[in-house]
């Protein structure tokens, strides 16, 4: 059994399952109104602790500051809700059931209620026996042998009676990534070109001229003269005429060079992301025994 100063120790740490995994944040003790003794323990589960479960604290362990329960993290998140700081015998039973704890609990002393809230947080934990509540005013009974009715052991409220609220907030920042690899590669490209070459060409002309005049070129036309005629005065059998013809030739030259070069290039992106915040509300229960 766990003693007063693992239980104030353990107020506000972790607790962990059989299988190691944890399951999240001790808020409080449940312990039996005759004994004393630590029964249930109220985990805070799931974000932000905003799921709180109930297992037993049979067989359960604290070391190294934290508390190791005898259940699983799946038996912890499914087991029934329970409101407000007292658990009644039906409270009891329903959650032994769902843990497969025997039926009964043990049955307890049958002396007056006592009050076994230790004073937690309140400097190094000790081992101090509970202290019986003597002081007059109603009191609630016993209960009958075979059940056994609890109630909370919560750590005192903060001396300024504030609580912390957390939120979540969204902090973006960039990273430097590769995306691309690039490299110069040559290629080929075939395609067709069309130009224009001026050529020229001969043609035969007949001029007619005096006799008693020699054979002259015109200004602006270049003649082509035959052989002199012959003293027969007969015209040549023949005259080759000459023409101009394109001639292609492909030649490879270089045209420019090519380099690869990077750029920073600015830009905005629009990031959406889901957050939580806690908020704080007033839990009123009345009192037991009002």
């Amino acid at each position: 059994m766990l003693s007063e100063g693992e239980i104030s120790t353990a107020v506000g740490g972790p607790a962990y399952g059989q299988d190691g995994s944890k399951l999240g944040t001790i808020e409080a003790f449940f312990a039996d109104d005759r004994t004393g003794a630590p029964t249930w323990v109220a985990v805070s589960t799931g974000l932000f602790g905003t799921r709180h479960s109930i297992a037993p604290v049979i067989d359960a362990t604290f070391a190294d500051g934290a508390l190791r329960l005898p259940v699983t993290a799946d038996a912890v998140k499914s087991a029934p809700p329970m409101n407000g700081d007292h658990l009644d015998p039906a409270d009891e039973a329903m959650l032994r059931r769902h843990y497969g704890l025997a039926d009964t609990a043990p049955v307890g002393d049958t002396g007056p209620a006592v009050d076994a809230r230790p004073a937690v947080g309140a400097g190094p934990a000790v081992d101090t026996p509970p202290v019986v509540d003597t002081a007059p005013g109603p009191r609630h009974a016993a209960p009958p042998a075979g059940e056994t009715d609890t109630q909370v052991i919560a750590p005192p409220p903060a001396s300024d009676g504030a609580m912390t609220r957390s939120e979540e907030q969204l902090r973006v920042g960039t990273e430097r990534v590769a995306t691309t690899r690039t490299r110069l590669v040559k290629y080929v490209v075939t395609e067709d070109v069309q130009i224009t070459v001026p050529i020229r060409r001969e043609e035969i002309r007949v001029e007619e001229v005096p006799l008693d005049e020699q054979v002259r070129d015109s200004g602006d036309t270049e003649l082509l003269v035959a052989d002199p005629v012959p003293a027969s005065g007969g015209l040549p059998e023949e005259i080759i005429l000459h023409t101009e013809r394109p001639v292609v030739t492909v030649e490879v030259v270089p045209v420019e060079r090519v380099r690869l070069r990077t750029q920073v290039v600015e830009g905005q992106e629009t990031v959406t992301e889901r957050v939580q915040r806690e908020q704080i509300a007033v839990d009123r229960h009345a009192a037991p025994g009002a």
